[in-house]
Formats: C-alpha cells, structure tokens, sequence
C-alpha cells in the first residue's frame, strides 16, 4: 500500500509515534556538533531568505547561526548519548521500602511532527529493589530524554525504561502532563488543552499503589 504525503500528515496531526526508540539513522553522529552547527545555519538561511526576510537587517543577521547552535546544543543535545547523564545508584541502607516521588519536573521537549513546543510537568516515582538512585538524577533523565524530538508517549516510556535499568527493578512510574504548542498555538488553537500521558511498572500496576501514586502528586508542597 503507497503511503502518500497525505497520510504523513495524518499520522502528524494525530500526534503519533511509530517507536518507542528515537527514530535515528545509523550514521546520526558521523558528524561532529561543529560540522552539524555549519550545515544547519546555512539551510536555516535558507528558509528565511525563501520567506522574504532581510538577513543584512542587524536583528536577522545572526539568527541562523543561534538557531543551528540551539538546535545542536540545546533544544536536541539529548540525541547525543554522550550526554546520557550518569545515574550511580547506591546501597538503599536505610531500607526505606517505600516509594519515593520526585514531582513536578518541569518538562521542555520539542514535538517531532512540527518542531514546536511541549511544556509541561513530569512525576516520577520508584519503589526501591535495594537500590536508590540520587533525586538529580532523575530530573536529569527527564531532561535528557526531552532534549530531542518527541511524541510524549514515547517520552513517558522512555524515561520508564531507563530508571528501571539504573535501578534494576521493575517497580518505577512516569506521569506527564504537558501542552503542545503544536495544538495550542496552531491547527485547532485550544490553549486550555493539555495531554497527560503515563507509564507504570512493576508494582505500579496495581491500583492501590496506583492510588497512591496518584494522592502523592496531589499533595501541596509546602515551603
């Protein structure tokens, strides 16, 4: 069956994945960020002169060069897997068998279907194997696996799949709740509208703990 451009743009406005796996091609790193930064500058020059924008003006001049940067460095450094963060774990001495939560981490990704915004709050818990893991380090993950472009389902199994191989155990949950600017600044325009997503493991299936989880994010941190 031929797939046309059509139904590109049906899977794009659905907002659906095709992996979980960050679709990348096996020579994604051949080149260096530096050799990335030059060629992305010059196509990004070249959508804003096809646009009809006057680079010699002195506020366009050097917007290729800070859009490539920021795309290599920033908005999608998390393709590099050299800047997986490094999550030591330690000896859970203490033997808390409880969960822990790590709430309200703030989430910057980018949707991969119109390379617009998707801003939002992740809540991460686990529950310990006889491991822990440093609470930055979770933020960290998030960040890490948000820095690319992402289908928020694929973002929430992500970050999942990752805590449970740092700590090796199944028990682990991700929540998100975030807006995608790619509904609320365009095609539809719904600016109250946001998508909560999540993935649970292990122990986190059942519905007690489930609830629990749940009640926990509920609650108001008080400063």
């Amino acid at each position: 069956m031929d797939t046309t451009a059509k139904d590109f743009d049906a899977l794009g406005e659905n907002h659906i994945g095709t992996s979980t796996h960050t679709p990348l091609r096996a020579d994604a790193f051949k080149l260096s960020d530096n050799e990335k930064i030059a060629l992305i500058k010059k196509d990004i020059n070249h959508i804003m002169e096809t646009l009809g924008l006057d680079l010699d003006d002195d506020s366009l001049k050097g917007t290729p060069n800070r859009v490539a940067k920021m795309f290599v460095k920033e908005l999608f450094g998390g393709l590099n897997p050299d800047k997986k963060p490094k999550a030591s774990t330690f000896d859970n001495k203490y033997k808390y068998g409880e969960m822990l939560v790590e709430k309200n981490i703030t989430v910057y990704s980018t949707c991969e279907h119109h390379l617009l915004p998707i801003v939002g709050k992740a809540h991460v818990a686990y529950i310990s194997n006889g491991t822990v893991v440093g609470l930055s380090k979770m933020n960290r993950i998030v960040d890490y696996y948000a820095k690319r472009p992402q289908v928020q389902e694929r973002l929430t199994i992500q970050i999942v799949k990752e805590l449970q191989s740092v700590l090796n155990t199944k028990d682990v949950a991700c929540i998100i709740d975030a807006k995608h600017l790619c509904v609320n600044s365009r095609g539809i325009k719904d600016i109250e509208s946001s998508t909560v997503t999540s993935e649970f493991g292990g122990q986190f299936k059942d519905k007690e703990t489930r609830r629990e989880l749940l009640d926990y994010i509920k609650l108001e941190t008080q400063f």
